[in-house]
Order: C-alpha cells, then sequence, then structure tokens
C-alpha cells in the first residue's frame, strides 16, 4: 500500500466519522487555516515515517529490503532448520529489532530539531546542514543494521539451505542448478 493511499485512506475514514448534517456539526470558533496545514503537514509526516519503518515488512519487498529473517523462520520445516539454527535467527532479529528502534528514535528526534533550526528566520544553513546529514546519517544505519542481520542469518544456513532460501525469495541471483531460468525476472515483484 502506497503512502499515498494510506493517507487517502485515513482522510476518507476521517470524513465518514465526521457529523452527517450541517445541524449535527459542532459550532466552533472560526480558525484560520495555518494551524489545520501545519497539523495536517503532521499527519503526513508520521504517516511517512511509519511507512518507512515497515516497508521492511511489506509485500513487495525484495532483495536486501526484504524480511529475510522472518521468511527463513517462518519456513524452517521447508528450510529444515535446526533448533540451534532457530534460537540464533531469533536472537539474531531480537537483536535487530532493538537496534532499529533506537536508531529510528533516533532519527526522529533529529528530524524534529531540524524542523525546528528550519523554522527559524534567518535558517542557520550550517546547523541545519549538519542535522540533514545525521538524519541521513541515521537512516543509513538502519539500512546498513539490517543488511548485517540479513548477512548474520544467512551465515547460519548450509548451502542447501540457502539454496531453498533462494527459491522461497525467488531471487535470481542465487543458487540454482545449472541451465535452469530463473524463477522471476529481475524487478518483477515478489509476493510472500
Amino acid at each position: 500500500m502506497s503512502t499515498r493511499q494510506l493517507i487517502a485512506g485515513v482522510l476518507t475514514a476521517l470524513a465518514l466519522a465526521g457529523p452527517v448534517s450541517a445541524a449535527d456539526a459542532p459550532t466552533a470558533p472560526p480558525t484560520t487555516a495555518e494551524p489545520l496545514g501545519k497539523a495536517f503537514d503532521e499527519l503526513i509526516g508520521q504517516l511517512y515515517g511509519l511507512g518507512e519503518r515497515f516497508r521492511a515488512f511489506s509485500f513487495g519487498a525484495t532483495g536486501s529490503e526484504a524480511p529475510v529473517i522472518t521468511i527463513m523462520l517462518d519456513h524452517r520445516r521447508e528450510m529444515r532448520l535446526t533448533p540451534a539454527q532457530v534460537q540464533e535467527l531469533e536472537r539474531i532479529r531480537t537483536a535487530f529489532q532493538r537496534d532499529s528502534i533506537k536508531l529510528e528514535a533516533d532519527r526522529r528526534v533529529a528530524e524534529i530539531d531540524l524542523e525546528s533550526l528550519l523554522a527559524s528566520d534567518p535558517v542557520d544553513v550550517q546547523a541545519a546542514e549538519a542535522k540533514i546529514r545525521e538524519v541521513e546519517r541515521l537512516r543509513s544505519d538502519l539500512r546498513v543494521a539490517r543488511l548485517r542481520a540479513i548477512e548474520r542469518g544467512k551465515a547460519q544456513l548450509t548451502p542447501e539451505q540457502r539454496s531453498k532460501l533462494s527459491a522461497l525469495l525467488g531471487d535470481s541471483r542465487g543458487p540454482r542448478a545449472v541451465g535452469s531460468p530463473p524463477s522471476q525476472p529481475l524487478g518483477w515483484p515478489q509476493r510472500f
């Protein structure tokens, strides 16, 4: 589900939950468009952040963005994972979840700080630039942490289990029999 679809759904739900007629509407003092616009911008920002956070757990995630360790654990019988492998994969996933929560919280705080810097007049460009770089560093740190967790998880697998994982992911780069075509062309959406 795209961010636009999510926003449209939220706005539709809010519209449907409102009063049925003007007579039922509560009387409120007139407001300016500025606070409403700011609240709407904040809502969009929050929805965007939520979408970014759970992008790796959505349908269509591919490659290093897919929840590979969760897929391994969900298919433990097919992949014939040992109890020790399952325990280690769960440990890796839990450690990544802890790290990702910390990094995401730090990024959100940096975003709030950046908003404050951008609201001043004149804007301190050097401070804003440093904050933008911090936000992006935190975002990339999260992606690197995800990649490391996935590689640690894959390192727990035997070559046969890696082949099964590649087949589950529909990964055309993974090991397959010589002469066999990839399960899907690159760029096609994956379904889990």
